[in-house]
């Protein structure tokens, strides 16, 4: 099986975070479905600075924010995980996490989205807990 690649039907967004800086555009999968969620980015070699995943409505079947717990479980490259409130500000990013680890990373508060980017990306682009982030909601 190979599972570096993208699958061809996958959902795409463009998402935006609002810095201090400026903004910072990427374009990202979408992790809609509980299956699509577990499965996060697991197993992928084929990330790119601009790219991630955005895992909204999180959890998949909607309803009120929940605290969240990510892992890296079968995970190979590091990510920054950053965790998005309902208002869609950053309550938490988690940098650099380590690939394969098995331990929970927590929100830490309840959330209502989750963006995963390339490790080491947050602090290289200076985004910041508070910054906010805005996607085209009606994205499919």
């Amino acid at each position: 099986m190979h599972a570096d690649t993208t699958t061809e039907n996958a959902a795409v967004v463009t998402l935006t975070i609002r810095s201090a800086n400026g903004p910072h555009v990427f374009v990202v999968e979408r992790a809609k479905t509980a299956a699509e969620q577990e499965r996060g980015l697991m197993y992928r070699t084929d990330l790119k600075p601009d790219g991630g995943m955005l895992f909204w409505p999180y959890p998949a079947d909607g309803g009120a924010p929940v605290n969240a717990n990510f892992w890296m479980k079968n995970t190979p490259s590091p990510l920054d995980i950053l965790y998005i409130r309902a208002d869609r500000t950053i309550a938490r990013i988690a940098e650099n996490t380590v690939p394969f680890s098995e331990a929970p990373i927590p929100s830490g508060e309840p959330v209502g989205a989750v963006l995963e980017l390339m490790g080491g990306r947050s602090a290289e682009l200076g985004i910041a807990e508070g910054d906010r982030v805005t996607w085209d909601e009606s994205a499919k």
